[in-house]
């Protein structure tokens, strides 16, 4: 696996990335035909340092800030969508990775330029054995599982005695997983977003991270906990991560509309160009001001992330969930604006090499995740407004 220099600015990372646009565009296609990036847009992103944002410093990583992040993350997603949404998914895995007890960091970033995958749908089984667990099952939606080298695997374990089962995040090898290729979809379709089978996998204990405790701020790094950085809210964290997944297929569909206006005309109307159409002006100023809005509501939740490290990392459940439900407004906002981009784009969008129509599809998927659904979150954030239990742990 190639290396990377550290960058020297959180703005060279970002360049380097903004420079690597031309190449992820050209393997677009190629990406959803093969439904997951491809092995020379992995390779390069890992070589600029993409999948090191998370990993610690004493790894050979960048402890990037949550504003880099999404700087990073959107250039990604504004090349495509799914190789963006594969991004954010690696590295932030890595974020999780180092919560783990040192011991199994020192396996997992044995190379700083890891990739790791993960999912939190917990499918599969975990049965206590002596020094570990057993973990059998699948687990699907395992973004990127076919290009990353470890898998963090959420399982139930059933403690008997009348206890509620407990969730355990497992990092495992994936060469211990199968894969089932099984990703067959209309967005986000080059992600890879495949299940993973674990059969009667033997897991030692040091390489397993109890989701409760974690969801309280409790974690096993020895060498990690005392830094602010890993106190970072890690569902929080995944708020902002998807929000640069969001922000770069709206900003790319907006500047290709803009393009395409001087391009073409109205057909059955007297517009030769479409720029010159009063409805053009509409569709293209809101879309727009979604994306601005969208963009304005990013920055407001990812600077109180960011100055929160400093401060303790401490939030109110009010906090919290308005977090999430800006982040799913900031996808809702997307999608209603490339959805606005999209209807004003003509029949001739609908081909797949043009990138309106798979922004489309990209933003849809993206709304219809569990933790990102826009409508799950407002309801969520209504709940604890009006004085009522969140009703999740998920905060």
């Amino acid at each position: 696996m190639a290396g990377s220099s550290a960058p020297d600015s959180d703005a060279e990372l970002v360049e380097r990335v903004r420079k690597l646009q031309p190449l992820i565009r050209s393997h677009v296609l190629r990406t959803e035909q093969e439904r997951r990036v491809t092995a020379e847009v992995i390779a390069a992103l890992t070589d600029a340092g993409v999948h090191r944002m998370n990993v610690p410093r004493r790894y050979g990583g960048h402890q990037s800030s949550v504003r880099t992040q999404v700087d990073v993350l959107s250039e990604v997603s504004a090349a495509c969508g799914s190789t963006g949404f594969t991004a954010l998914i690696q590295a932030g895995c890595a974020f999780i990775a180092a919560l783990f007890p040192d011991e199994a960091q020192d396996e997992i970033f044995a190379d700083p330029g890891v990739r790791v995958s993960g999912t939190l749908v917990p499918k599969a089984k975990a049965r206590p054995v002596d020094g570990g667990y057993v973990v059998d099952g699948t687990s699907p939606f395992a973004t990127g599982c076919q290009d990353s080298d470890w898998h963090l695997l959420t399982a139930v374990v059933d403690r008997g005695n009348g206890r509620p089962p407990d969730l355990l995040w497992t990092a495992i090898p994936m060469a211990d997983l199968d894969v089932i290729d099984d990703w067959h979809v209309s967005g986000l379709a080059g992600s890879g977003s495949n299940s993973v089978v674990a059969r009667d996998v033997h897991v030692p204990a040091h390489r397993v991270l109890e989701l409760g405790p974690l969801l309280g701020g409790s974690f096993p790094s020895r060498l990690n906990s005392a830094d602010p950085f890993y106190g970072m809210p890690v569902l929080l964290l995944f708020c902002a991560w998807t929000a640069a997944g969001a922000l770069g297929p709206a900003r790319a569909a907006l500047s290709e509309f803009g393009e395409r206006v001087h391009q073409r005309g109205i057909t059955y109307t007297i517009y030769e160009r479409q720029h010159e159409a009063p409805v053009t002006h509409l569709q293209f100023a809101e879309a727009a001001m979604k994306i601005s809005c969208a963009e304005l509501l990013t920055a407001d939740y990812v600077s109180l992330i960011d100055a929160r490290v400093a401060e303790g990392n401490s939030y109110t459940t009010e906090e919290r969930a308005r977090i999430r439900a800006q982040s799913g407004y900031v996808a809702r906002l997307c999608k209603e604006a490339v959805d606005l981009i999209g209807s004003a784009s003509g029949a001739s969008s609908l081909r797949l090499e043009a990138p309106v129509q798979r922004a489309v599809r990209d933003l849809n998927a993206l709304n219809l995740h569990s933790f990102v659904n826009p409508a799950a979150n407002l309801e969520l954030y209504g709940r604890v407004l009006s004085g009522l239990d969140a009703g999740t742990p998920f905060l």
